[in-house]
Order: C-alpha cells, then sequence, then structure tokens
C-alpha cells in the first residue's frame, strides 16, 4: 500500500511539472545601476568672470585727446578729422577764415585812414582831400575805428582757434562716454506734474551706474 501510495505522488508531481512551460518562468536579470556622475561646483571667481564676460559691453573704438589736441594747434580742423567728426571741419574752417579776413580788411582801412590823416597833418594831399569836410580829427576818429574793429576781430579768430583746440580735445575724451550704453540722451516729454502747464518737449539724459 505505501509503494502504491509513494508511486502516485511521484506521477502526481510530474504531471504538475510537465504542465509548467519554459515561457512562464521569470528571469530575473540585473540591470545596471545608473552612476552619478559626480560634478564639481565652480569657484565663485569662476562665475563673476563668466557674468562680467557676458555683460560685457562691446569694444568701442578710443582716441587720444592728446594727438586730437595738437592736430587742431597744428592745422584747425585736422582734430575733428581725427575723431572722425567730418562736419565740423567746414564750421571750423568757415569761423577761422572770417576772421582772418576782416583782420585784413580792417587792416587794410587802417592803413588808408593812418596815411591820410598823416598827410592832413602835414598839408599834404590824400586820397580824401577832395571831400569837403575831412580834418585830421574825423581822420584820427576813423583809423581809431578801424583799429579796434581790426583787433576785435583778431581776439575773436583767436578765440575760434582756441575752441577748436578745445572742442577736439573734448570730443576724443568723451567720444567712449557716448558709446556707453548706459549713459543716453534722447528726447522725451516733460509732463508737468501739478498740472498747471501743458507739456513740452526736451531732452533726458539718463545714467545708470
Amino acid at each position: 500500500m505505501k509503494k502504491l501510495t509513494v508511486l502516485f505522488v511521484l506521477l502526481f508531481s510530474m504531471k504538475i511539472f510537465a504542465q509548467v512551460s519554459p515561457k512562464d518562468t521569470i528571469r530575473v536579470e540585473n540591470y545596471p545601476t545608473d552612476s552619478i556622475s559626480a560634478v564639481t561646483p565652480k569657484s565663485e571667481i569662476e562665475v563673476y568672470t563668466e557674468i562680467q564676460e557676458s555683460n560685457a559691453a562691446p569694444t568701442v573704438a578710443k582716441f587720444n585727446p592728446t594727438k586730437a589736441g595738437l592736430y587742431s594747434a597744428v592745422l584747425p580742423g585736422l582734430g575733428q578729422y581725427y575723431n572722425k567728426k567730418y562736419w565740423k571741419i567746414p564750421i571750423v574752417w568757415g569761423g577761422i577764415g572770417t576772421g582772418i579776413g576782416i583782420t585784413l580788411w580792417n587792416q587794410k582801412q587802417y592803413n588808408r585812414y593812418r596815411d591820410a590823416f598823416i598827410a592832413q597833418l602835414n598839408g599834404q594831399t590824400h586820397e580824401f582831400s577832395d571831400i569837403p569836410g575831412i580834418t585830421a580829427e574825423a581822420l584820427g576818429r576813423t583809423q581809431d575805428r578801424a583799429k579796434r574793429q581790426r583787433d576785435y576781430a583778431i581776439a575773436v579768430t583767436g578765440l575760434v582757434y582756441i575752441l577748436n583746440i578745445v572742442d577736439a580735445v573734448v570730443d576724443a575724451h568723451l567720444y567712449e562716454g557716448r558709446k556707453d550704453p548706459d549713459l543716453a540722451l534722447q528726447p522725451t516729454v516733460i509732463y508737468d506734474e501739478f498740472g498747471k502747464q501743458n507739456s513740452k518737449a526736451g531732452l533726458s539724459l539718463s545714467y545708470n551706474f
């Protein structure tokens, strides 16, 4: 009886193993675990350098104020040419040329009235002798007026010459500032915060630190 029981258990076990197919086998595969790479954090100096490089303003041309001043001193308008302000050259030449022309004209008039004044004092004839009422006193006043106008013209011409040098120096010195995006001069509308006056057009100067 025991042999039959053992034989029955063996047959039943073989039947159960025969019903389990290879497809039903559960395979456990070992997948490689995700590796976490250690990244060294950047130092504060490196981060600050990268920020400065990203925010750096584009390089602009620079002009030497000393050179610009010397160029304008040697030849008026040459400093403006060095600063690439070509539209100022005719203004400089026109101002200095006009001053020189007025100076020469008044010098010529002064010489005429001076010669006539001396001739009148000596009782000699001169180019104004035919004009009635011409006296030595009148000729003296006229020559003094011509001399005074000549001196004024020389002073104005010298002032224009100096301003030409100053303009070249200042223009070269402030050229980079005008290219600075933090410095802006632009038209704007000015409002009256109290509402007593109408809005007016004006200029706005802004500077960012």
